[in-house]
Formats: C-alpha cells, sequence, structure tokens
C-alpha cells in the first residue's frame, strides 16, 4: 500500500494490490471506516497507484497506470466518489505524477512531467479542477517533486529540486499560492524530502536527508512554520532500553546500558521527563532489567540481575523510589523475569522461572503472585507450560501473553485471563495461532474492558488480525478495530483515544511507520503522530502527554536519542533540556564492523565545577573554564595515525563525529579519545 486519503466515513487507499478486505481490487479501493469492510467502489487501475487527494465529490488518483475508472488516463486521473468510474477532467501529462494535493479550485500535482495539462511545466503544476488546463501558477523547478503540504497561502513542496520558485532552494520550499514564487521560508535540505505533515505552527517533513534547518536530523524533522527551530530532550542511553515506567515526572528505565541522562547507571536509571537529566536515584543492575512496574514509593524490577540497589537480589526486586536502595522485599526467582504487574496486595510476576518466592521458594512454573508484604509466593499456581512474556490486571482478572500452550489448568495458547482468586484459567479464550508479547487493557467501555494484544499472530479472537488487535474483555472475540501490522508488535500502551504500539513493522494502521505508532482506539488507523525509530522499540509507558519509548533505535524523533526518548503525546517532539555530561565518556562506534561510514559518540563535561570523572570515576584534570581541548584519532594495529577527526576546544556536551573509512582495507583499527587528563581507546573494525 502506497497511499490512503480520509473523506468523512471513507478510507481510499491505492499500491499495488489486487485484493484488499477479502475482495479483488486492483490498486485502489475504498474500504469503510467503522466496519473496515471493502465498499463496492471499484476503479480499477492496470498499474501502481502513488498518490490520493480527495476533494468534494472527487477522488484525484496518481500513479504508473494508463488506465483507470474505465478510460484511457497516463498517471493521473480524477474518479468520481460514487461509481468509481472516470470523469472527463484529463491533465494528460507525459511523464510520471507521483504527488497530488486538492485546495480551493486547483489540483497540484508533482513528478517527472515536462508537460501536462496542455502546456509545459516541469515537474510541478497547478491544475484546474475543473478543466483539467494548467493554470499560470508555475514555479519551474529543476528537479523532481514528490511531496506536497497546502496551508494557508503556502504550498510546500519537497523533491529534488536546488532552484524553485526563482529561488536556490534545497529540496525543500514553500510557495506561494497565487504567484508560485518561493518564499523566504529555507529549511534547506541535504538530501530529498518525500513527505509532509502539519500541526499547528510546525511542519513535519520526511525523507533520505540527514541535515535540515541547520540541524542533524536523521530522515524525519519538525520544522516551525517561521523560524525552524526544533527542541530536543536527550537522555542519550549507551545501550538499549527493555522497559519504562512514568511515575509523575520521572521516567524509570531499564535495559542493557551503562550510560544514560549524562551519569553512569548500570542497567536502571531515573530520568527527569522534563531536563532529561539522570537523578540521583541508581540501584545500579548488575544485568539487564526487562521489566518495571511503580506503586506508591517502590518501584518494583525485573530482569537478568543478581545484584540490585545495593543488595543481592535474583531476577526480581523492590527499590525505594526516593534513593534507589533495595528493600527487604526479595522473593529471589530462580530465572529470568520478563513481566510485572501490580494489583492491590500482590505483585504478578511472569518469566521463565520455575522457582520463586522468599525464605521457602515454591514451585511456580513461569507465573506467579508474591505478596508485597513479605515477599512470599502465595498458593495462586496457574502453572504455565511456557514462557510468559506480558501482564496485565483489570478488577480480579489477571491476562497473560507469552509462549504457553496451558495455564490455568486449561489449553490456552499464547494468551489467557487467569482468576485472581483460584488461578484457574476462564473461559475467555481468544487462541491466537502464534505467540503473544505484549498486553495493554483500555478503561471499561459499558460492556466490559478492551484488551489489546501485540505479538507474531495473523490471527486471534476468531478474526485474521496481523500482529496486533483488539480483543472483547468478556467474549475474547477481536473487534472491528484492525491496525494491520506487518512485522512484530513488542510493546502496547493505551492513553485515552490512542493506542502506542512499538516493535519492527514498517506498516501499521494504513500508514508507512517505522517501529512504532500510534493508532486511533476507533478503528486502529495510524494518526499523524510519526516519530520515525530506526530500529526496533521494545518498551513503551505513557504519563499525561509524555510518551517514553525504549529500545535498540539510536534515532528516533528527528534526532539521535539513542535506546531511550520521550516524546510529546500531541506532535511528535521530544522535551528540551539535553543533559549537561558529568564524566568525560567515549562510546563503541556505531555500527562496528561497518563499511565504509561509522558514528564514533563523547561526551565532555563541565570541568569547572569540580565534578568531572574520568572512566575510573576519579576526577580529571582539564583547563580553568567549562571548555576541554579533545582529540579523536584512529590508528592502525602497530600504532601508527591513521586520521585526526576532532582537534579543537569544545564546550561542554555530547558529540557524534561521522568517520568515512572508505580508504581503508578490511581490519581492526583503533580510535582514541584525549582530553586533559582522561585518555580511552576502543576498538572498530572495517569489514568490505
Amino acid at each position: 500500500m502506497n497511499t490512503l486519503a480520509v473523506s468523512v466515513s471513507t478510507v481510499y487507499v491505492g499500491g499495488a494490490f489486487d485484493s484488499i478486505g477479502g475482495q479483488p481490487r486492483s490498486r485502489i479501493a475504498a474500504i469503510d471506516v467503522a466496519t473496515g469492510a471493502t465498499t463496492t467502489w471499484n476503479p480499477g487501475a492496470d498499474k501502481t497507484v502513488l498518490a490520493l487527494a480527495v476533494m468534494d465529490s472527487t477522488v484525484y488518483a496518481t500513479g504508473y497506470f494508463t488506465s483507470i475508472g474505465g478510460q484511457s488516463r497516463n498517471y493521473v486521473a480524477a474518479l468520481d466518489v460514487t461509481s468509481g468510474n472516470a470523469t472527463s477532467w484529463n491533465p494528460n501529462p507525459n511523464g510520471l505524477v507521483t504527488a497530488v494535493a486538492a485546495f480551493g479550485s486547483s489540483v497540484y500535482v508533482g513528478g517527472t512531467f515536462s508537460s501536462i495539462g496542455g502546456q509545459a511545466r516541469n515537474y510541478v503544476a497547478a491544475l484546474d479542477s475543473a478543466s483539467g488546463n494548467a493554470t499560470n501558477w508555475n514555479p519551474n523547478p529543476d528537479g523532481g517533486v514528490g511531496a506536497f503540504l497546502v496551508s494557508g497561502s503556502s504550498v510546500y513542496v519537497g523533491g529534488g529540486f536546488t532552484t524553485i520558485g526563482g529561488q536556490a532552494r534545497s529540496r525543500i520550499a514553500a510557495l506561494d499560492i497565487s504567484s508560485g514564487s518561493a518564499t523566504s521560508w529555507n529549511p534547506n535540505a541535504n538530501a530529498a524530502v518525500d513527505a509532509f505533515a502539519l500541526s499547528g505552527s510546525t511542519v513535519y517533513v520526511g525523507g533520505d536527508f540527514t541535515d535540515v534547518g541547520g540541524q542533524t536530523r536523521y530522515y524525519l524533522a519538525a520544522i516551525d512554520s517561521a523560524t525552524g527551530q526544533v527542541t530536543s530532550w536527550n537522555p542519550s542511553a549507551s545501550n538499549e532500553v527493555n522497559t519504562l515506567a512514568i511515575s509523575g515526572t520521572t521516567v524509570y528505565a531499564g535495559g542493557g546500558f551503562v550510560s544514560i541522562g549524562g551519569q553512569r547507571r548500570n542497567r536502571i536509571a531515573a530520568i527527569d521527563v522534563v531536563t532529561g537529566r539522570a537523578t540521583s536515584w541508581n540501584p545500579m543492575a548488575s544485568g539487564r532489567v526487562r521489566a518495571l512496574a511503580v506503586s506508591d514509593s517502590i518501584v518494583y524490577a525485573g530482569g537478568e540481575f543478581t545484584n540490585i540497589g545495593g543488595q543481592a537480589r535474583t531476577y526480581i526486586a523492590a527499590l525505594n523510589s526516593a534513593n534507589g536502595n533495595a528493600t527487604s522485599w526479595r522473593p529471589d526467582a530462580n530465572w529470568f523475569v520478563h513481566a510485572i504487574a501490580v494489583s492491590g496486595s500482590m505483585v504478578y510476576a511472569g518469566g521463565e522461572f520455575t522457582r520463586i518466592g522468599a525464605f521457602i521458594p515454591l514451585n511456580r512454573f513461569f507465573i506467579a503472585a508474591v505478596r508485597r508484604s513479605n515477599g512470599l509466593a502465595t498458593d495462586w499456581n496457574p502453572s504455565a507450560d511456557g514462557m510468559v512474556r506480558a501482564l496485565a490486571v483489570y478488577g480480579q482478572t489477571i491476562y497473560a501473553g507469552g509462549f504457553f500452550g496451558n495455564i490455568g489448568g486449561q489449553s490456552r495458547w499464547y494468551i489467557a485471563a487467569i482468576d485472581s482468586a483460584n488461578g484457574a484459567a476462564t473461559s475467555w479464550d481468544p487462541h491466537p495461532n502464534e505467540r503473544v508479547y505484549s498486553l495493554a487493557i483500555s478503561p471499561a467501555a459499558p460492556t466490559g474492558p478492551t484488551i489489546y494484544a501485540g505479538g507474531i499472530f495473523s490471527s486471534i479472537g476468531g478474526q485474521p488480525r496481523n500482529r496486533v488487535a483488539a480483543l472483547d474483555g468478556v467474549s475474547g472475540m477481536a473487534t472491528g478495530w484492525d491496525a494491520d501490522a506487518n512485522g512484530v508488535v513488542r510493546a502496547l500502551a493505551v492513553s485515552a483515544s490512542t493506542v502506542y504500539a512499538g516493535g519492527i513493522f514498517t506498516l501499521i494502521g494504513g500508514q508507512a511507520r517505522s517501529k512504532i505508532a500510534a493508532l486511533d482506539t476507533a478503528g486502529g488507523l495510524a494518526t499523524g503522530w510519526n516519530p520515525n525509530a530506526d530500529v526496533e522499540v521494545l518498551s513503551l509507558a505513557v504519563s499525561g502527554s509524555s510518551v517514553v519509548a525504549g529500545g535498540f533505535f539510536r534515532e528516533i524523533a528527528h534526532g539521535f536519542r539513542p535506546y531511550l526518548a520521550v516524546m510529546t503525546s500531541d506532535i511528535t517532539s521530544v522535551f528540551e533540556g539535553d543533559p549537561i555530561p558529568i564524566e568525560f565518556m567515549l562510546y563503541q562506534n556505531y555500527p562496528n564492523p561497518f563499511n565504509p561510514t561509522t558514528t564514533i559518540r563523547y561526551t565532555l563535561p563541565s570541568v569547572r565545577s569540580g565534578k568531572a570523572k574520568g572512566k575510573d570515576g576519579q576526577p580529571a584534570s582539564g583547563p580553568a573554564g567549562v571548555r576541554s581541548h579533545v582529540t579523536l584519532k584512529v590508528f592502525d594495529v602497530l600504532g601508527r595515525e591513521l586520521a585526526t577527526l576532532v582537534d579543537e576546544v569544545k564546550p561542554p556536551g555530547t558529540y557524534v563525529v561521522t568517520w568515512d573509512a572508505k580508504h581503508l582495507a578490511s581490519g581492526v583499527y583503533f580510535y582514541r579519545m584525549t582530553a586533559g587528563s582522561f585518555t580511552e581507546t576502543k576498538k572498530l573494525a572495517v569489514m568490505r
């Protein structure tokens, strides 16, 4: 699927498909918003449809086709919204049309054509919506146009051009809607811009760029329609974040990192939601933290650690939210804990363990209830036959997802509802055909709660549902909500009318969404919220207007935010306040091995405060001011200097250097950072 356009109760879709919603449809179709059913509207294009726009009673379509709606139409056509027939409107371009937008009495089109609507027009044109003739509006770019956004008196255009509207404009421009002249708005992207979206005074752009608006932005950016400024919250973790929980103004994060928010933090940390700085809370886990839950003044943690909060604790612990110390609560599981849920006087745990409980451990296969008061395992014993990966609680029911086929004394494949009193599986049985990785519950409707499930299934609740579904909390049947992800959904969170999903998908809710998306609770359609992570999202948490994501990503929300990011729920931005590091640090390059480019990140603290530390935790000397002279050099295995990447005085902060090793042969090399008395060397590998 390449494109979507929504009009009242209908979603129009275009692409390269030959069936949709169980009906044969050739590359273009209409879907009922309420039911998800394919309507009878059927124009039938002979080749791929690339873009759609709806205005009044007409659907405008562009693509590779030469026949659509029962008529010969080259690359662009107008279709009747009732019959699907092509109207008499026929601009007949001499080349491909890739983008379309309709506004007022004009239809704006972009592509690779040089003639359209009876006039010479290079790459972009405005067509009269009644006649199809080209208007006098003629920006005349020197390269292709692939994206439009019309707002007020401006037409925003993106593509591969370097001049447009009579001005030098690199890949992105705002054009006067009347004259076609370029306005003074000039973010200047360094590579093609392929997509636009607008929210308030912010223009969101996507494409192939790594620099736009004077800032480093990988493939996605938010640009102020007046100034082009972007703010960013950036804790900058050193490795993946697996789990998140929010309490008030604090974001608790767990994962594989050893540094976050400008501080050394082993695998678990508390981050200020406004500034992005790590707080003094520092439990120092000895292994990955995979699950977190917050209740009252206690943070419950599960994972792969054997020491946390200054105490020996095997795989599960309770931490004081004020100081990070482990409490006396000690269930001590015999293997990894993947999921934690708190309800009343109980902590429910799921994972790979077979024994758990303080003082007298009990046999509990993969799921257990532990008393909050003393850490003792209760008699509650659903006894799953496979790993439990997800838990959620509603009232007197515990919902579990994972790899099991039997739980609570019943055959239940991958998902089950368990009575909190006796541990027996209820009659609720969605019966997916594959594993469930994540669960979230929406507050009760008049008929009961909705259970959202994510995983690798393609069928659940008696309906085909690809990797994510909404299940009736009473019957277990799949509702009409169908977000249809094309990759694994590993994390879910629900807030009001929005379901947030994370995983490894690239298409969900009918839209291209890379690893993270916001879905409407009404129908499962993706909203305009689009942070666009570069690698897998593993965990999500929502508090108020804040959405926190953790995972293996390094780029998300139009910036470099490795492993952890906080975004607002209304627009794709992150909070201001990058943390000022208090330590010199040199990070492992990424990717590694690489060919031919890699990035190297390092941090410089404020040395004036006297708090700056080296890698051994001891004070590091430096200049008397807050700036540091830093060098970053590359050497071969014989110690010969091959390249100087940095040699200058810099203020405190986090820096990223990209190095191109195209002139070097495959092999092992070393890079060394020196700043004051701090020196650290790491290994990298070039692989051809």
